[in-house]
């Protein structure tokens, strides 16, 4: 369990005995531990595979090649949960990218790239048409040459759900053409046909040639006849 101090325990998360703590849009709450059945989907498999992979290839690479990865972790320290500075390590910062560039179709990398930064292309339309089942965004910019768009979907939700962190699925990639984005493959493949007036959320990262991943946006899909 992660817990930040001051006179009394202010922030609290994880997991301590029977207890998680976790917070949402009413605060801190604590609940008891549920464990969940493991489905040991395909996704998951792959993605232990990758982990597995990357891990191994990790002490393949040269002293000079992991120094470089250990040296470049304080360019990418995220904020935590508490809005403090964390700095992840060599090895996670070399899986984290080599991660993305596998799940995006790209060459991986053995050496730090320098941080880069994205433009931000914000969505200006998002529309999925059930007459021939296609998916397209359109932004506000064009991106990042050399970049990919790594796309993400839920299915169809009953009608009133809004929280749909834990339903988004990744649905695959594509290449950057401009401003407009074609998903339409991906989604069919992932979870079917959709129906007019469906509650679907899509998302995507752009995630360049060196595995650096911009922010998440997401929308809800405007499903059209």
């Amino acid at each position: 369990m992660k817990a930040q101090f001051g006179a009394l325990v202010v922030a609290g998360s994880g997991k301590i005995n029977g207890w998680v703590a976790s917070r949402n849009r009413g605060g801190a709450y604590f609940r008891t531990k549920v464990t969940p059945i493991n489905p040991s989907t395909t996704a998951q498999q792959n993605a232990r595979g990758i982990l597995g992979s990357l891990s191994t290839q990790w002490s393949q690479l040269t002293e000079a090649q992991r120094l470089s990865f250990n040296n470049a972790v304080a360019d990418f320290a995220k904020t935590d949960i508490f809005g403090d500075i964390r700095n992840p390590s060599g090895i996670n910062l070399y899986v984290k990218l080599n991660t993305n560039l596998i799940n995006t179709g790209q060459a991986q990398i053995s050496s730090a790239p320098a941080k880069e930064e994205f433009i931000f292309s914000p969505i200006q339309g998002l529309e999925m048409v059930e007459g021939d089942q296609s998916l397209n965004f359109t932004l506000g910019n064009a991106l990042n040459d050399g970049a990919v768009v790594l796309l993400f979907a839920t299915p169809t939700l009953t009608n009133g759900t809004s929280f749909v962190k834990n339903r988004l699925r990744s649905i695959g990639f594509v290449a950057v053409d401009g401003v407009d984005i074609d998903g339409s493959t991906g989604y069919t493949a992932k979870y079917g046909a959709f129906g007019l007036g469906a509650n679907i959320v899509v998302g995507f990262r752009i995630i360049s040639a060196t595995g650096q991943a911009s922010v998440f946006q997401s929308a809800k899909a405007d499903v059209v006849a």
